[in-house]
């Protein structure tokens, strides 16, 4: 069964708006246009796609089986677009990323810089995450690399040799938190405050269940999970919470002096930082521009 790619796009538009109306707009043409689009798609396909309320549409079960297919050829189709440009030296096109925090935090930027400098006219589209989300993100192709300590184990996502690089996660605290004036601290005094981490199921939080466990110790107080890191450091440096998290992420604060490593001896975990792509089909020539980028950072010892 082949598709039309102008059907393709009004069906991910009306799924992502979830009203005709609003779909049509985005999409610059008139309402019975779009519903003219999307009853030749379902007749095309030979079964319902939306079912349509006075509130909106909803997928039905067709659609849902559909939605994956018909963003993957939206985004090859794309990609193919952005491939022909650059033959034809427009140099155009989108790197689609994703990475953890400390990445983003220092040798993604630094990449990014080296590739705009010789390719301005790329653009960049970022998402920051954990293993889980940038897995999701890869699968789904809203991002051609991802950046991160680890993937789960899939036929579908391989590791880029030669390109890695190392740092290390630490205890974070306020410079003002009252842990800082006790002599001879210890992992488990940390247990008498709150804690502040990423959710359950993610790297950090794995990373300080095992640390805990390590030392004979039950888990902290984890009385707040979050993804969002401007909330973590926040909690920490004006709460007084205590975190878990690689260095590059909370330089700016430890150079300001509102927040830093927690000297408790023995504590620390270094961890290894991994580039990610999928297994199969090309990888887009915005995305091996930034490659070559990260392997150069890499090689010049700059994320160390």
């Amino acid at each position: 069964m082949t598709f039309d790619i102008r059907q393709l796009t009004a069906f991910l538009a009306v799924v992502q708006h979830g009203t005709l109306g609003r779909a049509a707009q985005t999409l610059n043409i008139t309402q019975p246009a779009l519903s003219r689009t999307i009853r030749r798609l379902e007749e095309h396909v030979g079964a319902p796609l939306f079912e349509r309320y006075a509130t909106g549409m909803v997928l039905t079960g067709f659609g849902q089986a559909l939605l994956p297919h018909a963003t993957l050829l939206q985004r090859e189709a794309e990609q193919a677009t952005e491939e022909i440009h650059a033959l034809r030296g427009l140099a155009r096109g989108t790197i689609r990323v994703g990475a953890v925090a400390s990445a983003v935090s220092r040798v993604l930027p630094q990449a990014i810089a080296r590739v705009l400098a010789r390719w301005p006219n790329l653009q960049v589209h970022i998402v920051e995450g954990v293993g889980d989300l940038l897995t999701d993100a890869l699968l789904n192709y809203d991002i051609d690399l991802a950046v991160g300590v680890s993937m789960p184990d899939s036929p579908d996502i391989c590791m880029i040799p030669d390109c890695e690089w190392r740092d290390a996660s630490h205890i974070l605290a306020a410079c003002s938190h009252p842990l800082r004036s006790q002599a001879r601290l210890r992992l488990g005094d940390t247990l008498a405050h709150k804690w502040v981490l990423p959710p359950r199921g993610t790297a950090p939080f794995d990373e300080v269940t095992h640390l805990f466990s390590s030392h004979g110790l039950p888990m902290p107080d984890v009385a707040i999970e979050t993804r969002s890191i401007i909330s973590i450091k926040s909690m920490v440096v004006h709460a007084g919470f205590l975190s878990w998290m690689p260095l590059p992420m909370y330089e700016a604060e430890r150079q300001a002096g509102l927040a830093d490593t927690l000297p408790v001896p023995g504590v620390g975990l270094a961890r290894r930082l991994m580039v990610f792509r999928r297994r199969q089909g090309l990888l887009p020539q915005p995305a091996a521009k930034l490659l070559e980028a990260l392997k150069a950072e890499v090689a010049e010892g700059m994320p160390g």
